[in-house]
């Protein structure tokens, strides 16, 4: 059922790398077309260009380091259960993964169940897992694209929320079909958001219902 907020939702970024769905999240809100607030930017890398980018928007910026876990039979699990406290103390609604490479565990997953989502530059159920533009060449697909999903255990196998489609030309390689991927990325993530704000999102098992109908725009295929 659709509601309509009175206050931002409180929003977590997870990121390892540079951060551009970040940014586009970040932009998005600062623009007035996603009704959220980033409470926290994390990640796993000290250096992640990521908290850069959080710094400049005067967001809260946390480095969570695993190497005090590293070793322990539960590291991942160690670790996971330190992320919860921290998302914990910002009363995060929504956890959302951008660029985040590490597999998180049950411990995130059963806490913000159908709460945390995920972008994937592929169109997902196919070529879950890395390096997927190369794999979508080599396998002589006509489409690729990108997938925001909820979170579930398996990797890039939960609900898929939007998707967005774009052609793979006769002289692509991995790296210029990844740039216009990236394009779909930055448009469907903080939609995706935003639908969630609205609460116009409904899950029935593997499927995800957008209430209140999905308008023309919610899915893309961008020009040739």
């Amino acid at each position: 059922m659709s509601t309509k907020r009175t206050t931002p939702l409180r929003v977590a970024v997870l990121a390892s790398g540079r951060g551009s769905n970040l940014q586009a999240i970040i932009d998005a809100i600062e623009a007035g077309q996603v009704q959220a607030r980033i409470v926290a930017v994390i990640s796993n890398k000290k250096e992640a260009p990521a908290l850069d980018r959080a710094r400049k928007h005067g967001l809260r910026d946390l480095f969570v380091d695993p190497k005090p876990f590293a070793g322990r039979p539960d590291s991942r699990e160690a670790y996971d259960r330190a992320l919860l406290e921290t998302l914990r103390q910002h009363d995060v609604e929504l956890v959302l993964l951008a660029g985040y490479m590490k597999i998180v565990t049950a411990v995130l997953v059963s806490a913000y169940a159908n709460r945390m989502m995920n972008i994937h530059p592929s169109l997902l159920p196919s070529f879950p897992g890395l390096d997927v533009q190369r794999k979508a060449i080599d396998w002589g697909c006509k489409l690729a694209g990108c997938t925001v999903h909820f979170v579930t255990e398996g990797v890039d196998e939960g609900p898929i929320i939007l998707q967005a489609a774009v052609p793979i030309l006769d002289q692509d390689t991995p790296d210029t079909l990844a740039v216009r991927i990236l394009e779909q990325e930055h448009k469907i993530y903080p939609r995706a958001v935003q639908l969630f704000a609205e609460g116009r999102l409904r899950g029935d098992g593997r499927r995800v219902f957008i209430e209140g109908g999905k308008p023309v725009g919610e899915a893309v295929i961008s020009p040739w």
